[in-house]
């Protein structure tokens, strides 16, 4: 396992959000920073030592960043497959690409999870809108028909309650092939994120609770309000899926949990993810060192919560407000990820509080008013 030291160079495909935060994890511990991202004055290029600003899929950029770093990660799943496979023969990308092809796609990430032994909704793949119609009642209905590539915080995808609503489902072929997925009806959302480095040290991070708002995470609880049981099912099945899939790095485990207590899995994202975003105050490590700890072949830290947490985040509509709140709040903990035109349901920052009364911490959230819909 090759250990990256500090004064070293960690180069980050993608640079936003998840990016700063890895990036200003990995400066603490005194590395360097090379950002690749098609935009100027990204997030994570405001606190790099080096910006490429380029493509994902440039080859003379990605081979630059090679050339600069010493190890290299990245931030979101939604990048150059194939760049990144070339990259990876010529530079340090511990995480491999392998990854990236497996989760951007539903369809294979569905057929992996399965293959690591953790439990899914009933579904199927099919590439036209011919073959839904012929296949769909071994799914029957209700329904969820997703895109096999792309989507994100709700698009992409589409619920149908009946047959009459099939013909809604047509125009997602358009965009690729598609799974569609009986609907599963689930009482809460959770995420467990886990992390392991290259010698299959893992550690998961408090589960937390999710809560959506316009098919965006609003509120993320930690710890979860679910049964014990069901914190022990969700971290063995992450545990199955990580060493399945020989992680490096970061994966979050979307879940749903059933009346009766059980898991099905959702999705994966293999990177640092916004409902841990709580662990930079609320935990003795944030997902975010733990993710440099683990591609840098450094050992892992055991999590340990604090305190409970809310995590909220701050999309566009919300960062007015907020400012104007501040000096109400001295426990909210605010991050604002300078992102330079504070657009609707675009995500600008978040708050962590750390609380001993989560009820009446979501009650004092509502009743501020920065989050009515």
């Amino acid at each position: 396992m090759k250990t990256i030291l500090p004064g070293q160079t960690i180069g980050i495909i993608g640079g936003g959000q998840l990016g700063r935060m890895m990036g200003l994890a990995a400066k603490e511990a005194g590395f360097k920073i090379a950002v690749l991202d098609p935009t100027m004055d990204s997030p994570c290029g405001q606190i790099a030592d080096i910006q490429i600003v380029a493509p994902y899929n440039d080859e003379a950029a990605l081979e630059e960043l090679g050339e600069v770093s010493d190890v290299i990660t990245y931030e979101f799943e939604n990048i150059d497959f194939e760049g990144l496979k070339r990259l990876s023969e010529i530079a340090h990308v511990p995480q491999g690409a392998d990854l990236v092809r497996i989760t951007q796609n539903r369809i294979t990430e569905k057929a992996e999870i399965r293959q690591a032994g953790a439990p899914v909704a009933p579904y199927i793949a099919v590439q036209t809108f011919d073959e839904l119609k012929d296949a769909i009642d071994t799914i029957g209905f209700p329904c969820i028909v997703k895109t096999a590539f792309g989507g994100y915080d709700g698009k992409g995808q589409l619920k149908l309650d009946s047959p009459e609503h099939l013909p809604e489902a047509e125009s997602l072929f358009a965009h690729s092939a598609c799974i569609a997925e009986a609907f599963v009806p689930f009482i809460k959302e959770i995420s467990v994120i886990i992390q392991r480095n290259a010698a299959g040290e893992s550690y998961c991070l408090p589960v937390a609770e999710n809560i959506h708002k316009h098919h965006i995470l609003h509120e993320s609880i930690v710890p979860a309000r679910v049964a014990a049981s069901v914190i022990q099912r969700a971290e063995e099945a992450a545990q199955k899926i990580a060493d399945h899939l020989q992680l490096v790095g970061t994966l979050a485990v979307e879940m749903f949990v059933l009346e009766n207590n059980e898991i099905i899995i959702n999705e994966l994202a293999p990177r640092p993810h916004n409902s841990g975003h709580y662990s930079i105050e609320a935990c003795n490590v944030s997902q975010f060192h733990q993710h440099i700890r683990a591609v840098c072949g450094w050992p892992l830290r055991k999590p340990k919560l604090w305190a409970s947490s809310i995590m909220v985040n701050v999309l566009g509509e919300h960062v007015a407000p907020l400012i104007r709140v501040i000096k109400q709040h001295p426990d909210w903990s605010v991050h604002l990820y300078g992102k330079a035109e504070a657009k609707e349901k675009r995500k600008m920052g978040h708050i962590t509080i750390m609380t001993e009364d989560i009820e009446n911490t979501l009650q004092e959230i509502a009743a501020t008013g920065i989050w009515e819909d």
